[in-house]
């Protein structure tokens, strides 16, 4: 099955209003700028997507990216382990104004959160977080003389990944520690949609290469020479008025 898509547009087309939106990456490595400047175009010519909530491992840097979804008036919640980033004050402006709700995930209970709900496992137990306001409210038991919070799994309507190559039929590899979040996150979500800056045939990839099997995307766009966060920031580009930058694509 073929499931390239020709464009950015066209790939979060069906993206609608309340939903639960996963987006790789780690800081700007592995982040999926296009896909995101995308649904900040369709916002800006249909009045949606809005009310969404997404999962990230953090809150935006400058006013690209995440930031520019915030400051579009997006996303309602927020989920992720590291709001406070080299320069949140998007995010930061709107949450003190009361314009966005905040739920605040330590990041490895943030990662297994993820990895169970692409695995099927409805809740686990973690010591992390027991004794602190991050576990009010949620269950606790012992184990061999140990207290754990129970955590659930964290799934989502659709996830935006970056990846390096991808070929036709969704098989994926990524770029050194863009990694990160993206393999989780393609596992967890009904829909996931990826931009790759390179698609090859069928066969393109070697399997013992391949990281993420095409089993668990939907569709693929190919940007080539994708922009990266930390090179428009250090621009001070604002998007919509962000350009694509040449530079390194972490």
């Amino acid at each position: 099955m073929d499931k390239t898509v020709l464009s950015a547009a066209e790939a979060v087309a069906d993206i609608g209003d309340g939903a639960v939106v996963m987006i790789g990456g780690f800081g700007g490595s592995g982040a999926p700028i296009e896909l995101m400047h995308a649904l900040i175009d369709r916002y800006g010519e249909t009045g949606d997507p809005k009310e969404l909530t997404v999962i990230n491992n953090n809150a935006g840097n400058g006013h690209v990216g995440l930031a520019a979804l915030i400051a579009a008036g997006m996303v309602r919640k927020l989920v992720c382990s590291f709001p406070r980033s080299a320069d949140p004050r998007v995010f930061t402006d709107r949450y003190l104004a009361g314009e966005i709700e905040l739920e605040l995930v330590p990041q490895g209970t943030l990662a297994e959160r993820i990895r169970a709900g692409g695995a099927g496992i409805p809740a686990f137990y973690t010591p992390t977080s027991y004794g602190t306001e991050l576990a009010r409210g949620k269950p606790v038991a012992e184990f061999d003389g140990r207290p754990y919070v129970r955590e659930r799994w964290l799934k989502a309507d659709f996830a935006l990944v970056k990846a390096e190559v991808a070929d036709a039929r969704g098989n994926l590899t990524y770029r050194k520690a863009a990694r990160n979040f993206n393999p989780l996150m393609c596992m967890a979500a009904r829909t996931t949609i990826v931009q790759a800056a390179r698609i090859v045939p069928p066969g393109g990839i070697d399997p013992e290469h391949v990281v993420t099997p095409g089993i668990f995307v939907d569709r693929v766009v190919e940007i080539a020479g994708p922009m990266q966060e930390e090179v428009l920031n250090r621009a001070d580009a604002r998007y919509p008025e962000a350009t694509r930058s040449e530079g390194p694509r972490p």
